[in-house]
């Protein structure tokens, strides 16, 4: 006894041991977690600061220094960690310096000149100046872009219209100040355009913000002393330099590294600590724990050896305890008769295994539907032993991608289909299985799965595929019908009065809309129901077809402005993803004011996961606020008076693909005007494959696809169906053409 309770003691204290590391591994997630919240409340903040500033700014259509000083005396007392200056910003020509120049002079820019510092078409000056710390001097009439990578970032928030954060630097302000006084920095820019109907661009605000002072201030406040910190900022170019650390001194042991998205640029936040230096991970209490344990065991030791000479109260409690046990056994064997009761009346088939794949339970449903007596407990071989296939009724099913082999592994799935053909079911049933991970009272680890005959179900929405589409083939050729009739009509009746014309120029009208609308239903049942053909897309090349065959088209002068930024690969069923593209462009083309020329932004951005946003901004007529929440529902026209044409159902159609891709979408204002829709797609994990392996692949996906639609009867009217945005009378890009090219187009000049 005393040596067993020696050893519980040295095991307890040894757990403590092993407590004491994971309470500093927490320490060190919350004391991450803390710093990563401050720096995103405060590059937010500050975010939040200039954009709000500029919004406030754009208002004044004549401002003046007076006016400048009274919107930002706030921001001199708001504490913005790190800050050096908040700046009024304008974009000048060679030609236009001496203008402008005195056009500020005599808003209140006191002694301004503006003073060139590189060769360019552009330059931009720093107009309005309000310092934010003690050694920050004023220094208006500086030309920021001397700093490319400032430059940058102005340039990408006025195509934008969204602030921007420009690459680590040293400010222009600090590059008189000694080596070793200077930091690296970032600005932020926030561009500010006029509220009319069609908005002016002005200029900018834009914040300094010096990267050593703003990491210092963030780490002391928020890490008590305990962490080391290393900030670093992902360039426009890939690169990650170094922008500043922090050091409090110790052994450092722990780290974590954490993401923080800052307006369009990412940052990484790596924290260090000394384990010894956190809380709760040094202490006395697992050595005194041992001192104390040792006597204690003694003394208990003792104890027992006293009472185990009490030998008929042993044996009392001896038997008590043994009818206990009797009386719980028996309850135990009821309980399990009753669930071999239910299991073996439930119609649904159900199996399951233990954490080595052996099989514990198969209900007579299961049997009856797998068609094999024997249970195989070896998972290598079920796949052999019970004939499961792929839904092509060909490919061997893997083995690590059986529900019940990935709930062993913790994952849950619902749906998995498979084929089951064996000497029972010659000619193969389609079944469905749900795999869920199983943890029992006694700290066994296994897994359960239902099974469920969907054969006649697939066989039924097969015919029923076959019926939408003959229906819609013997509802399109009535039409075609009295649309040639209507043609002959007229190409016959010369000389008949204008109204008759007219009459049957609206008839075929009519026709086309019915037809459009049919073929419109159809696309929407088959978003629905469609099987997705997922490979890995080329986003970039989607969207240049698409733009192509919106423009290619039109006269020079009636092109619009299209500017589609760096898109990535991603996977998904590619017929799909173009109707979605080719839908949110046609609106962003066709939703403008007459006689203007749309202005379309296509952009992606990372989510810090396995997901990419994809964004489609434009600057037309905007969606009203009470239609925003309608927007995706079927036959929902947020302008049907405003003499758009449409069925309402292509959003409708956008929604259902991306949810089938595991997406969302959704819409908001875009701050320079009109709408900015956003969805998002999974990036495709192929992209590092080599060629050879990535034809491989698609060679065996296409092929598996293609004996899966050999051995169905039939299926969902292909998405040649998915219609475009119709066509309207301001609607300048409603051609359909087939030839993908780049899509880039050249952006005005001059000021937006």
């Amino acid at each position: 006894m005393f040596l067993v309770g020696v050893a519980v003691v040295v095991a307890v204290y040894g757990g403590l041991r092993s407590n004491q590391r994971e309470n500093a591994e927490r320490v060190m997630d919350q004391r991450t977690a803390m710093v990563e919240a401050a720096v995103r409340t405060e590059t937010e903040r500050y975010r939040s600061l200039i954009e709000t500033t500029a919004a406030g700014i754009s208002t004044d259509t004549d401002l003046t220094w007076d006016d400048f000083d009274t919107a930002t005396a706030p921001l001199a007392s708001a504490n913005l960690i790190g800050g050096a200056s908040l700046a009024y910003v304008v974009p000048a020509r060679e030609a236009q310096i001496p203008e402008v120049q005195r056009q500020w002079r005599a808003r209140g820019a006191e002694g301004l000149t503006l003073r060139p510092v590189v060769a360019g078409e552009e330059h931009f000056f720093t107009i309005f100046t309000r310092t934010l710390n003690a050694y920050s001097p004023q220094m208006n009439g500086l030309d920021v872009a001397a700093a490319p990578e400032a430059a940058t970032a102005l340039t990408d928030s006025r195509r934008t219209g969204q602030p921007s954060v420009s690459d680590t630097y040293v400010l222009l302000r600090d590059r008189n100040l000694p080596a070793a006084e200077q930091q690296r920095s970032f600005v932020f820019a926030a561009p500010i355009w006029t509220q009319a109907s069609i908005p002016v661009f002005r200029g900018w605000i834009i914040l300094g913000l010096r990267g050593a002072d703003f990491l210092r201030g963030v780490l002391a406040t928020v890490s008590q002393g305990q962490l080391d910190g290393e900030l670093l900022a992902t360039g426009r170019d890939g690169g990650r330099p170094v922008v500043a650390d922090y050091t409090v001194g110790g052994q450092p042991d722990l780290q974590r590294s954490v993401d923080i998205l800052v307006a369009d640029r990412e940052w990484t936040l790596i924290t260090r600590a000394d384990a010894s230096h956190l809380p709760g991970a040094s202490s006395t209490l697992p050595l005194t724990l041992l001192l104390t344990g040792s006597a204690m065991t003694f003394l208990l030791a003792g104890l027992v050896y006293v009472l185990a000479t009490g030998r008929e109260r042993a044996v009392a409690r001896v038997r008590v305890a043994t009818a206990e046990l009797r009386v719980a056994e028996e309850e135990s064997r009821r309980q399990a008769e009753l669930l071999g009761a239910i299991m073996a009346s439930i119609g649904d088939a159900v199996g399951v295994v233990d954490e080595n794949g052996a099989f514990l339970l198969h209900n007579p449903a299961a049997r009856k539907m797998l068609g094999v007596a024997a249970d195989e407990d070896d998972p290598a071989s079920w796949q052999q032993h019970y004939g499961l296939y792929r839904p092509d009724g060909r490919t061997p099913f893997p083995v690590e991608d059986l529900p019940l082999m990935r709930a062993l592994r913790g994952e849950s799935c619902d749906g998995v289909e498979m084929i089951v053909r064996n000497a029972q079911h010659s000619e193969g049933i389609l079944v469905s299985v749900d795999g869920r991970p199983l943890d029992t009272s006694a700290g066994r680890h296994g897994a359960v799965a239902v099974f469920h005959d969907i054969t006649e179900l697939r066989r039924y929405e097969n015919d029923l595929a076959v019926f939408a589409g003959v229906v819609a083939h013997d509802l399109k050729s009535p039409l075609t019908v009295i649309r040639g009739h209507c043609e002959a009509a007229v190409e016959d009746l010369d000389d008949a009065p204008a109204d008759a014309r007219g009459s049957l120029g609206r008839i075929i009208l009519a026709v086309d809309r019915m037809a459009a609308l049919i073929d419109t239903l159809l696309a929407y049942t088959t978003a629905r129901d469609a099987p997705l053909r997922t490979r890995e897309v080329d986003l970039g090349a989607l969207v240049g077809a698409v733009v192509h065959d919106r423009t290619a088209h039109l006269r020079d002068e009636d092109q619009p402005h299209i500017y589609v930024g760096p898109l990535p690969a991603v996977t998904a069923d590619p017929a799909m993803l173009r109707h979605v593209l080719d839908n949110l462009l046609g609106n962003a083309l066709k939703y403008v004011q007459p006689g203007t020329v749309p202005r379309v932004d296509v952009t992606a951005h990372g989510t810090g996961g396995p997901w990419v946003r994809i964004q489609v901004a434009d600057r037309g007529i905007g969606i009203p606020d009470d239609d925003k929440p309608d927007i995706f529902d079927s036959f929902h026209r947020a302008h049907a008076e405003a003499g758009y044409a449409g069925t309402g159902l292509g959003l409708a159609i956008c929604r259902r693909i991306v949810e089938r891709h595991g997406g969302e979408i959704d819409v908001a204002d875009n701050p320079g005007g009109g709408t900015r829709f956003h969805f998002t797609l999974p990036i495709s994990q192929e992209s590092d494959m080599t060629k050879d392996d990535e034809a491989a692949t698609r060679a065996a996906l296409e092929r598996a696809l293609a004996e899966r639609a050999a051995m169905e009867n039939a299926r969902l009217p292909g998405l040649g169906a998915l219609p475009a945005a119709e066509p309207s009378a301001h609607d300048p890009a409603a051609a359909r053409l087939r030839t993908p090219v780049p899509d880039h187009h050249p952006a005005p000049a001059g000021p937006e």
